[in-house]
């Protein structure tokens, strides 16, 4: 395989600063896998709602920190730089706080129930 042609990329390559929204860059799709780069500042699930995805999604957190509440778990999971969580799917979580003072970078890997 020629990998002259294939282009480098930076995951850290312009990280939004101070967003009100959170950022969601699909790095790549491919036989059931899709890999994303989540950007929070301070972002939260709303209030009342809560992920509950049709596919396994394995985390890894980049940069920052994060807390993640699991529905019926009493104490919310703690997420520091470095640190991976993986949620299976139909696992109800909701994203209850991210730093407000630097991005926190995700990488998401979804995998099965994708098409």
């Amino acid at each position: 395989m020629d990998f002259s042609d294939t282009p480098t990329r930076n995951i850290y390559s312009a990280v939004p600063l101070k967003t009100a929204e959170e950022e969601f860059l699909t790095l790549m799709v491919a036989k059931g896998v899709k890999i994303e780069r989540i950007v929070s500042n301070g972002q939260v699930t709303p209030e009342g709602e809560w992920y509950d995805q049709a596919q396994d999604e394995w985390v890894l957190l980049l940069q920052g920190s994060a807390e993640i509440l699991v529905e019926g778990e009493g104490v919310p999971i703690k997420l520091q730089t470095g640190d991976y969580l993986l949620l299976p799917a139909h696992c109800r979580h909701r994203v209850i706080w991210t730093d407000p003072d630097r991005p926190t970078v995700w990488l998401a890997v979804h995998f099965g129930g994708l098409q």
